[in-house]
């Protein structure tokens, strides 16, 4: 196996803001929240990363990667043994420990996100709980089918560059599944619960903004032509998304809104990420467009159909995933991938049908897994917190602390 500094370099560059992406989903999600959850919010998210990453050094990172078959890893890579071995199927550039940093941070993430579905009622110690299993029974076989060579739906012809179905459809399925265990918060919607920051959200979605070019041009897992195609690509569905959100928003409200903007380069963002190594830049501005007018719609839906996704997971990552991993089926272009030839391209309607067979197979099987894993939590040690910590708050009730207090930051009634 040949190691080449540079790409070593980029993807150990790209884990690192990769990672950078959970706190600024925490800033994202926790300006979002009432002020009495901010701190539950961002505590969630920054307890996940310790959880994910060691239940990823135990057991995941070997059931997604590990020798064995198309459903499943081996447990030859437990607790990142062989770490110099290369990964089966997989011709690496990188050394394989460089690589399981960089999917370690995906696994977190994916996990991170859905603290948004469950956000102002969950359990924090019931939480980590659920995202320990969820990384090793829902994520990691997932990961297995569509990331390594010797998954059953990359053997499909399944094209994700980036995590569409591992990330995005996974986290939005797993939402919903979720919100359906957990219930409705106390009072939604007939309770207003309005964002208390804005702008820490806009800080976060910056970060999150800045965090996805490692995300897709890192997995491309080398410095090249075509880890520049996908960081041009991601950043200029970013902008597509942005303007596509506020500009039907403005349509249909009357208000062109900064959560608006905010949410809908997340959304384009979400939308390229699939599709990051196989398009051109054209076809990434279209893609993001598309998925920052997908997720706005899909967010008024859900309030006709009385699910309370508290901070729209299912809108803007599941709804956003569909449509980027479909679009990858019309918008691949050999120009860009030789492995991808889309409609568009001339490829007909065969990549399109994969692409199809992996959103269905991924949202099917995220939805039913979670579920099952959420119910068991809920069970047994409990997700959901009671009336009276829901209504105080989770900040004081759960930790003791609040994020402002006589206009003071981080006050905590711990002794120093």
């Amino acid at each position: 196996m040949h190691i080449d500094t540079g790409d070593t370099c980029w993807v150990l560059i790209s884990a690192a803001l990769v990672l950078f992406m959970t706190p600024g989903l925490a800033f994202f999600y926790g300006g979002m929240v009432r002020s009495k959850h901010v701190l539950g919010m961002l505590a969630q998210n920054f307890a996940v990363i310790a959880v994910v990453s060691i239940v990823w050094l135990l057991i995941a990172y070997t059931v997604a990667f590990g020798h064995q078959n198309s459903l499943i890893g081996d447990l030859h890579f437990a607790g990142f043994a062989h770490p110099r071995e290369p990964v089966p199927g997989l011709n690496l550039t990188v050394p394989p420990l460089a690589f399981a940093a960089f999917q370690m941070m995906f696994a977190v993430i994916t996990a991170a996100l859905l603290t948004g579905a469950g956000a102002d009622r969950m359990r924090f110690g019931g939480f980590l709980v659920f995202a320990a299993l969820w990384a090793l029974i829902v994520y990691a076989p997932l990961a297995h089918w569509v990331f390594s060579p010797t998954g059953w739906l990359a053997h499909q012809g399944l094209l994700d560059f980036a995590g569409g179905t591992v990330v995005e459809i996974n986290a939005g399925a797993s939402a919903l599944a979720l919100v359906l265990v957990l219930g409705n918060r106390r009072g939604w919607p007939q309770e207003a619960m309005a964002p208390h920051s804005l702008p820490l959200t806009l800080l976060g979605a910056g970060i999150l903004w800045f965090g996805w070019f490692g995300f897709n041009a890192g997995s491309a897992l080398a410095s090249g032509d075509l880890s520049a195609q996908a960081l041009i690509g991601t950043h200029l569905a970013g902008c597509g998304g942005l303007l596509g959100w506020i500009l039907f928003e403005k349509k249909v409200t009357g208000h062109a809104t900064t959560l608006g903007a905010a949410s809908g380069a997340v959304a384009g963002l979400v939308a390229i990420t699939p599709a990051a190594g196989f398009v051109n830049s054209l076809g990434a501005v279209v893609i993001g467009f598309l998925g920052g007018v997908a997720g706005l719609y899909a967010v008024r839906l859900k309030f006709r159909l009385r699910y309370d996704d508290s901070l729209d997971v299912v809108a803007v990552h599941g709804i956003g995933g569909v449509v980027g991993t479909l679009a990858v089926g019309i918008f691949a272009t050999r120009t860009v991938n030789p492995v991808g030839r889309g409609l568009i391209d001339g490829g007909g309607v065969t990549l399109l049908g994969k692409q199809a067979l992996g959103v269905v197979v991924a949202a099917t099987f995220a939805f039913t897994a979670t579920w099952l894993v959420a119910q068991a939590v809920q069970r047994t040690i409990g997700l959901r917190v009671t009336p009276d910590v829901e209504l105080q708050g989770l900040d004081m009730a759960i930790h003791a602390e609040t994020a402002y207090e006589h206009g003071g930051f981080g006050a905590t009634t711990r002794n120093a």
